[in-house]
């Protein structure tokens, strides 16, 4: 089971955290696709995942006060003083506390502040010749602001198992998304126009790449 969940940022893959610190003294490589996490300094590109640590434990009997128990061990078994707060969730459900005053309703699991970007992504189609995608199952997702285009291309690729020839092509609006563009910045320089009901809005379409024509028209390259 998942311990620490720890999402690698470049590609959201995700590993316990010990596993994942291990890894990286001997590679800057993600273990399952082998994207380059950074070239000298991997654990700059990694983050906690309490969201789905907390439903690994909530799913799990047991596991979460099986792990606390024995950290609490290793500290004590070395003469050391345990760690505060020690990572470990509250129990029960948790009320979301919002500025507006609504009706607060209840959540299963916290919600980190650094996921401060909700989005909806919208699927708007596929080119002629682009076939054996999955449908997008999870439209609704919740992300730190920090991320890019890039990262939420990836995440769209990931999902639908896209072949590397498909390009995703992601609009907000009018406006086409460049891959560095942080979703803080689509959000704060589009304003309303961006959003819908509290949710950031992106439109995305699977298209085949670009290739020039030669001046013969015929798809040729010359020396």
């Amino acid at each position: 089971f998942l311990i620490d969940a720890t999402t690698i940022t470049e590609c959201l893959h995700t590993f316990c955290k010990s596993c994942i610190v291990k890894h990286f003294f001997y590679s800057n490589r993600c273990p399952t696709c082998s994207i380059i996490v950074h070239q000298s300094q991997p654990l700059y590109n990694v983050r906690p995942d309490r969201q789905l640590q907390d439903i690994v434990f909530k799913m799990v009997p047991f596991l979460e006060e099986r792990e606390k128990s024995q950290m609490v061990n290793f500290y004590k078994s070395r003469g050391l003083e345990v760690p505060k707060p020690v990572g470990i969730s509250p129990p029960g459900p948790v009320v979301l506390k919002r500025q507006k005053k609504e009706s607060v309703p209840q959540s299963l699991f916290t919600i980190p502040p650094e996921l401060d970007v909700s989005l909806l992504l919208e699927f708007v189609g596929a080119e002629e010749g682009i076939n054996d995608y999955k449908p997008l199952e999870r439209r609704y997702v919740r992300v730190s602001g920090e991320a890019t285009i890039r990262h939420v291309e990836l995440f769209i690729r990931r999902m639908m198992a896209l072949s590397p020839t498909c390009q995703v092509d992601v609009v907000c609006g009018d406006h086409l998304l460049n891959h560095y563009q942080s979703l803080k910045d689509i959000q704060r320089s589009l304003g309303d126009e961006a959003l819908q009901d509290g949710l950031l809005v992106l439109h995305f379409g699977l298209v085949l790449p670009f290739e020039p024509f030669n001046s013969r028209g015929d798809g040729a390259t010359s020396d």
